[in-house]
This record gives C-alpha cells, sequence and structure tokens, in this order.
C-alpha cells in the first residue's frame, strides 16, 4: 500500500521517493504545450535537399564538402566529352580520380586489339589478370574469347576489346551501380571515338548499362539491337551474348554464345 499524502515537512528527495512510489512517471506543467505546432515549426525549418544541379555546382566552387555521385558524374561526363581522340580519351581516365574503384586497383585497363576493327567487344569489369597486367580479358575468360574469336575467323588484330568499367573491383565483385555511372560516359566516349560497325556486349552487365535495359542477358541475347549516340553518325547494331566468364562456369550455355557469334559473321559478312 502506498503510504499517506506527504506532509510539508518532508525534504525534496523523502517527496520525490514518494511520488515514485505512488507510480508517478512523468511531470505536468501548469501551462499546455502544443507539441502538433512545435513539431510543424521545426519541420519547416528544416533545409530543403539540394537538387542534382545545386550538388554539382558546390561540387566546383571549392565549398569543401565532399562530391557527390551526381556531381562525379557530371565531371566524367565533361572530362569524357572533352577528348577527341583514344589517347586523349586514355589519359583523361587515368587522371581520373572520382571513382573510388581508382584507389582500390593497380592500374587502368583500357583495351587492347585493333582500334579500325569494325567489331568492338565490350565486358564489364577486370579481373585480377587484367588488374596485373593492364590488358582487358586477359585471364582464362580471355583465353576462351579468343578461341570465340577464332572460331569466326577474328582475332585481337581484327577486333578492339575493351570493358565498361576500367579498374577491377576488390575480390573481382561485380561494380557497384554508382561506380557503373561514373564509368558510364567514358565507354560511351569510347564507343564514339572507335566509330565500330558492331558492338558486341559480353555479358548482362554493358547490354544493361549500354542499352539501358534489364532484362537478363539469356532474354536479350541472340537478338540484334541499336546503340545509339548523338555523337555516331547512325545507330550501330549490337549483339548481347554470354560472358565468357560464365560460359566457364556453365558451358552448356556455349552453344548459344557459338550462334550469336555466327551471327556476327554474317552481319560482317555481309558489310563487306
Amino acid at each position: 500500500m502506498f503510504s499517506a499524502a506527504p506532509s510539508a515537512r518532508l525534504t525534496s528527495e523523502q517527496l520525490l521517493r514518494w511520488y515514485v512510489q505512488a507510480g508517478v512517471d512523468e511531470t505536468v506543467g501548469e501551462i499546455p504545450v502544443n507539441r502538433y505546432a512545435s513539431a510543424q515549426v521545426a519541420g519547416a525549418a528544416k533545409p530543403r535537399p539540394a537538387s542534382p544541379q545545386q550538388l554539382a555546382t558546390s561540387a566546383t566552387t571549392g565549398s569543401g564538402r565532399q562530391p557527390t555521385i551526381a556531381a562525379e558524374a557530371t565531371t566524367s561526363a565533361h572530362l569524357a566529352m572533352e577528348c577527341h581522340s583514344l589517347p586523349e580519351l586514355r589519359v583523361a581516365m587515368e587522371a581520373y580520380e572520382g571513382c573510388g574503384l581508382k584507389r582500390t586497383c593497380q592500374r587502368t585497363v583500357f583495351a587492347d586489339g585493333n582500334p579500325a576493327a569494325s567489331v568492338m567487344l565490350i565486358g564489364e569489369a577486370p579481373g585480377a589478370d587484367e588488374d596485373r597486367l593492364g590488358l582487358p580479358f586477359v585471364g582464362a575468360s580471355g583465353k576462351l574469347l579468343d578461341r570465340m574469336l577464332a572460331t569466326i575467323g577474328l582475332d585481337r588484330s581484327s577486333a578492339y576489346i575493351t570493358n565498361v568499367v576500367p579498374w577491377r573491383p576488390p575480390g573481382n565483385r561485380k561494380p557497384e551501380p554508382t561506380e557503373v555511372e561514373l564509368c558510364l560516359p567514358f565507354i560511351e566516349r569510347h564507343i564514339e571515338l572507335v566509330a565500330p560497325a558492331i558492338l558486341v556486349f559480353l555479358g548482362g552487365a554493358p547490354a544493361s548499362a549500354l542499352l539501358a535495359r534489364q532484362e537478363a542477358i539469356s532474354r536479350l541475347r541472340g537478338r540484334w539491337m541499336d546503340y545509339s549516340s548523338s555523337r555516331l553518325p547512325r545507330p550501330v547494331p549490337a549483339m548481347p551474348t554470354y560472358h565468357p566468364a560464365y560460359l566457364l562456369r556453365t558451358p552448356l550455355h556455349k552453344r548459344d554464345a557459338w550462334r550469336d557469334f555466327l551471327a556476327v559473321r554474317k552481319r560482317l559478312e555481309s558489310l563487306r
């Protein structure tokens, strides 16, 4: 049972203990407070999120803030568009520090093969062997790609090979969407400077990034699609197919990839 009401002679500590024993768990003032109105005022005082244009501007005004993805993408797009040759593009990519992958890899993997070739093949990102040697598709998947090219009469002197992302992700993981976004202006400019007759997208990642398609590669492969750019004289026919690394894991799909490469050979023959 609770004790009787406290007398006026109790100390503050004794009075507090009596209130606790009585079950009092909060104090109420004599003047009511409109908490809803207070919340409205606090919400009105919060700053609005900056627009992408404001973020991009703040990143270039020396404000000292960490650049955002939108700002970095704007920077990479500007750098890429300023390049008028492949050597200039390579220098710009090697100097670009906006993508975090640049700080964890050994080198920028630019391209391999003949930039004057009719066929340009694009993969996803370098692996450990590619990062070590600075060339795309030089590991086990690269050897398979060489054999695939040989079956249709091509090699690295008659084809041009690169990746969407030029820097190896740690542990050979897939590039994050934001990393692809930062690198996209470079690969788009790369295609414009090479201006190939045919594109081959090795895997779902380059097909998704460059064709803006979200279907699985199993649904995209084997179908001719057009890659367009305002800086290309005309759309480029593109063939999505399986990545050689995927074929090493699932050799049953090599038959489908073989059909895709036969379609590429047939298209090349029609251009001659």
